[in-house]
């Protein structure tokens, strides 16, 4: 549909749920592109606070933003799967949706320094308005249970969007109980709009996108890294202090892409179910590969001895992410298809020997990556060598 020169209007409705060669489409990508900005300043926010020794108010404001930053996309992304006509006015629409992010990545600094959640809110109320449009779009071309889901979902969105005014108005004291109420609502309401019409995903689609938002965010991990590095050696001359970080940096970031994409995912979306757990737990998976990036930089910090905190905490701001993106991916991918206990065991022993990883100083980023590195060819191994048994078997069982 998007190869086609768009209408002004057409009516959105459903697509396909087994619509053949569903892939992200262009629009899809810049909006991936675009939010990987906000992304990218909360994790420059987060390393100076962890490296300036506010490690506890920096990941707190990180999770918060990171949050309102990974809802929208995903609201977006799940909507864009099920109903993407792919008019003028959807893409009108998705780009307002672009503007808020924006917006919202230009209040990070402020909402870290200052506590100030103004212009985040904002960009927020910006991004959710434009989805509530586009559900009230899809609500108007349907009807019965379909537009019941997708007023649901209007409504939901909206009154969200109120109730976050509370890091706005209210004292400073309370707006960490208004994010977590607000954020139990939010994740409340795609339950309650789809308990009795789901919406019609496209679960090829859906992993896709998924996948391509994972490699931009480790793309941005890696970039963040590089600036550090770089920045480390002009300013001041300590190669041989970096390397080891840099080297252990690509180890990490290498094997988490391999990690993600080793198996086919897409398979294991058929329910709503699945999906929910699947959609929601990649708020762990993204969040943890960013703050990898973050947590590079922090170690760059402490190794050219910038940081006010020691080489135990800024290994931790490394180690941490790592183990739990292990853990993560595990959980919602990898043990699908894993076969026997010790394909099983890879990837909950390797995060625990990431995390033992922190202890050996200097050194501690380079052994996570070689911890990491070694993961992957364990994993490749033990999954050929299944595979090779299992083949053998085929090939010896009687015929009939």
């Amino acid at each position: 549909m998007t190869s086609e020169i768009p209408r002004p209007l057409r009516p959105l409705v459903a697509r396909g749920r087994d619509e053949p060669h569903r892939v992200a489409s262009p629009l899809e990508l810049f909006f991936d592109l675009c939010f990987v900005v906000a992304i990218a300043q909360a994790g420059v926010q987060l390393a100076h606070a962890v490296a300036e020794g506010h490690a506890r108010e920096g990941v707190l404001s990180y999770a918060m933003q990171f949050f309102a930053i990974w809802w929208a996309w995903m609201n977006f992304s799940w909507f864009a799967s099920a109903y993407d006509n792919d008019d003028v006015l959807y893409r009108v629409v998705t780009l307002v949706q672009i503007s808020g992010v924006l917006v919202l990545a230009a209040g990070v600094s402020r909402a870290f320094e200052h506590h100030d959640y103004l212009v985040v809110w904002l960009g927020y109320v910006i991004m959710r308005l434009a989805m509530a449009t586009q559900w009230l779009r899809a609500a108007r071309a349907t009807g019965g249970p379909e537009r019941t889901m997708a007023l649901r979902y209007a409504g939901g969105v909206l009154l969200c969007m109120v109730g976050w005014t509370g890091l706005v108005v209210l004292p400073e004291p309370a707006r960490g109980w208004v994010f977590l109420v607000m954020v139990i609502a939010e994740l409340s309401v795609p339950r309650y709009a789809e308990k009795d019409f789901p919406t019609p995903w496209h679960p090829h689609h859906i992993s896709e996108r998924y996948g391509l938002f994972t490699i931009i965010v480790l793309g941005e991990t890696i970039a963040a890294a590089t600036v550090a590095v770089k920045s480390g050696v002009d300013e001041h001359d300590a190669l041989g202090e970096l390397l080891p970080i840099a080297a252990g940096g690509l180890l990490i970031v290498f094997a988490a892409w391999w990690i993600y994409f080793v198996v086919p995912i897409h398979g294991h979306l058929r329910s709503n179910r699945q999906a929910f757990l699947w959609g929601y737990g990649h708020y762990l998976i993204f969040a943890s590969a960013a703050t990898i990036g973050a947590g590079l930089e922090v170690a760059v910090t402490e190794a050219i001895g910038k940081a006010h905190i020691s080489t135990l905490a800024a290994s931790t701001a490394v180690t941490v992410p790592t183990a739990l993106y292990l853990l993560s991916v595990w959980v919602l991918h990898a043990r699908h298809y894993k076969v026997g206990v010790a394909q099983q065991l890879v990837l909950p022993v390797s995060a625990l020997l990431v995390i033992c990883c922190t202890f050996l100083g200097s050194w501690a980023v380079l052994a996570a990556g070689l911890v990491s590195a070694l993961t992957v060819a364990v994993g490749t191994t033990l999954t050929a060598l299944t595979a090779g048994a299992e083949s053998r078997a085929e090939a010896t069982a009687p015929v009939g």
